[in-house]
Order: structure tokens, then sequence, then C-alpha cells
């Protein structure tokens, strides 16, 4: 019952009043105001919109930095009521972002660039991916020397049942009520039914702990705090500068995410918010997002990841699936289950 009763409380909270950004910054110094809204930490993002200020000298860029379930969520308002849109949208939450152009809460735009990504990429022409980041498991060296850590998700199950007092409470992985990203990779893991409900079960074996962000999960890894860390972006490890973590990308299957481009529908600077993208889809930016993690090359012979063991997931209607509520709060509920030090202790 106290289970149940905080998760009408939670559904309450994200039913209510709309949380602020998690962090502002500005751009240039012109006349014409251009609005961002993303997931994406400024510190990451940074040289790349200071590069577009940098050529677009008539813009005042805002930046605004969102949670991924707040940014849904003023967006999802925004296109209701036509209250204060911002001209750009992108964010790892991609279901989310699925879920708002199926809603009509973009405009189309169609350029030689957004034509030549590949089909899992774009959607309608109202969708863009502008990245490429695996899910990783993170961990730290000095715990964990090399022939120790866990390779694929059948090595992290035996590793848990050989050290369940070693691992217990130092495994970390996303809150997935509080992280859309970790929601989205919490359902595309449970589509592969070989593995899901037994991670649960061992995560629920060692008091795993569920958290809300990438940023605090990395950093428990690098002191020490988690031994490992399950299903995190690559790219907020490698911009950890943590020596001591390193990661794994699981060789039975790896989690592939492009983060999700839209231009709202009543975005006052379209025009501006369309040559964005162009310029985020160009060679020199991909290199500077490559540069942040945000764009990995996947290499068989460099990863030794195999080509059938990525699992895109792909800008479609496909992930409407994963905002339907019935299925939404069967997981939700598998999860606090699991996580006794997650959403729902």
């Amino acid at each position: 019952m106290i289970r149940f009763a905080r998760l009408l409380a939670f559904l309450a909270f994200i039913a209510g009043p709309l949380a602020a950004q998690e962090d502002t910054a500005r751009f240039g110094t012109g006349q014409t105001e251009f609005l961002i809204r993303s997931t994406t930490d400024i510190a990451i993002i940074r040289p790349v919109i200071a590069r577009f200020a940098e050529l677009r000298p008539d813009l005042a860029i805002t930046y605004e930095q969102w949670g991924s379930n707040a940014l849904f969520a003023r967006s999802r308002a925004d296109c209701r009521d036509g209250t204060d849109p911002a001209d750009a949208v992108f964010s790892s939450a991609v279901h989310q972002m699925v879920w708002l152009v199926n809603a009509a809460c973009a405009q189309a735009y169609r350029s030689a660039a957004t034509q030549a990504l590949p089909p899992s990429r774009r959607w309608r022409d109202e969708l863009w991916g502008i990245s490429t980041e695996p899910a990783v498991i993170a961990y730290n060296k000095t715990l964990l020397s090399g022939a120790e850590v866990p390779r694929d998700r059948f090595a992290l199950l035996d590793a848990i049942r050989e050290r369940p007092a070693f691992f217990r409470n130092r495994i970390a992985t996303y809150d997935i009520a509080e992280s859309g990203l970790g929601y989205l990779f919490a359902y595309s893991d449970s589509l592969e039914a070989t593995t899901f409900g037994a991670l649960l079960e061992g995560f629920s074996r060692v008091d795993a702990v569920a958290t809300c962000c990438s940023a605090e999960i990395i950093a428990g890894v690098a002191e020490g705090r988690y031994v490992l860390a399950y299903n995190v972006l690559g790219s907020y490890v490698l911009n950890s500068d943590a020596a001591q973590v390193g990661m794994i990308l699981p060789e039975d299957y790896t989690l592939i995410l492009s983060r999700a481009y839209m231009i709202p529908r009543a975005a006052r600077q379209a025009a501006t918010a369309a040559r964005f993208l162009d310029f985020l889809l160009t060679s020199e930016v991909q290199a500077l997002l490559a540069q942040s993690g945000l764009v990995a090359k996947i290499d068989a012979t460099e990863t030794g990841l195999s080509a059938s063991a990525q699992r895109f997931i792909p800008l479609s209607p496909s992930l409407l699936v994963a905002r339907d509520a019935n299925r939404r709060d069967q997981l939700l509920q598998f999860w606090s289950d699991t996580f006794q030090s997650g959403y729902l202790p």
C-alpha cells in the first residue's frame, strides 16, 4: 500500500506544476533571440553552441538545460497552450520526442543534410537524430581488475551471484521514474527477454541503487561508492575526467541512442532552428560532438562489438508503446519492487 500510495504521488507530481530548467547559459549578443531547450549538459554542448553563435553574430542564444521528464512536460504544455515555446528542442529521452511529434507538436523541415541521415535517425521530416551514443557498463578500475570486469550481462549476473557481499549497495543505475532516459533504457532492456528479469532479480539481491543523474552515478563510481554502473551513456563517462572510471560496451547487446531534435510547432525562430539542425549535422560539428563523446564510432575491430550486438533505438512509432500508460505503470512497479533505495523504497 505504501508503494502504491507513493506511485500515485509520483504520478500526481508529474501532472502538477512544471519544474524549471536545471541550468542556463547565454551565447552571443545579437538582436535576435534564439531559445534552445535540451537535456544535454551545458558543459558538453558548449563548444558547439559557441561556434554557432560565432557564425551567427545576429543571434543572442539562450541555452536551457533540463531534466528529460521536465523538458517533456514543458514541451507538451507549450504545444497544448502555446505559452512560451522553445525554438529548438533536443533530448536523450527519444520516446518522449516521438510522442511529441505524433501529437502534432513539431513542424517539418527537409534538407540535403537531413535526407542523408539513415532511416533510424529521422522520422516524418519532423524528428532527427543528431548523435550516436552507446549505453555502457561503467566501472571503477581500482576496485575491478581487467579480468574481473563483466563483458556482458550474463557475466554480470555471474559476478553478482558469486560475490554478493562485494556488490551489495555498490551497483548503480538510473531511477526510471526521475530519468526519461533511464526509463527508455529499461523499456528497451525489457524487450530482451533473455536477461531482463534475471538482471533485475540480481540487482534486488544485492540492493542495487537507482538514482537520478548520469553525473551523480559516474561520480559515485569514480569515488568508489559504486563498483559499477549499469546502462549509463558512454558520452558522460568520457566527459567525467575520472581516470579511474572505465567502460564496457556489453557484448551480448549494446543499446545505441541518437538524441532527437525537434522544431516546435510554434517556434518563433523556426528558420534559425532549421539552420541550426543543418549545422549540427555538418562534418565540423559532428567532429566536435565526437570530441565530447556524443558521436561514437562503434567499429567492431576497435570495440570488439559485433554488428549483430548493436541495438540502435530507432526514431519511429514503435517507441509510442513505451509511453503506453499501462505498460509504463507495470514497468515502474516492477522496477520499484527491485530497487529498495530507488523512487519507491
